[in-house]
């Protein structure tokens, strides 16, 4: 619904947020809701760019990525901004890879050293 708008507590609890992050990601431009003297109101726009904030957060996206990225819709519109989503995921992809080996192979380091600790007491 076009018309539909959530207060600011209302934001903070769709989204599992706290009022502190709420102000920040408005702080940064990353949110824009509409004031009506101290009271903010959210509407569907506000509400989808949330959605996309916490979604790149989940992925490891910096806040900075973020706001650039939601600024290239503005911008330069959807095709240019899709564009660069595909060239920032190939990015993290690479990163969270890289990540996922380094954690793997300290797994297998702890393993090793802590069963050889163990056998070292039997």
């Amino acid at each position: 619904m076009p018309g539909v708008r959530l207060s600011f507590k209302e934001m903070c609890a769709k989204f599992d947020v706290t009022p502190r992050t709420l102000r920040y990601y408005e702080y940064i431009e990353l949110l824009q809701p509409e004031r009506e003297g101290r009271t903010r109101w959210y509407h569907p726009r506000e509400v989808a760019r949330m959605t996309l904030i916490l979604r790149g957060r989940r992925f490891g996206f910096s806040l900075e990525d973020i706001r650039q990225w939601l600024l290239l819709y503005e911008q330069e519109g959807t095709r240019r901004q899709l564009d660069t989503w595909i060239e920032m995921a190939d990015r993290q992809l690479a990163e969270l890879g890289r990540r996922k080996a380094e954690l793997e192979e300290t797994i297998l380091e702890l393993q090793k050293l802590r069963d050889e600790t163990a056998a070292a007491l039997n």
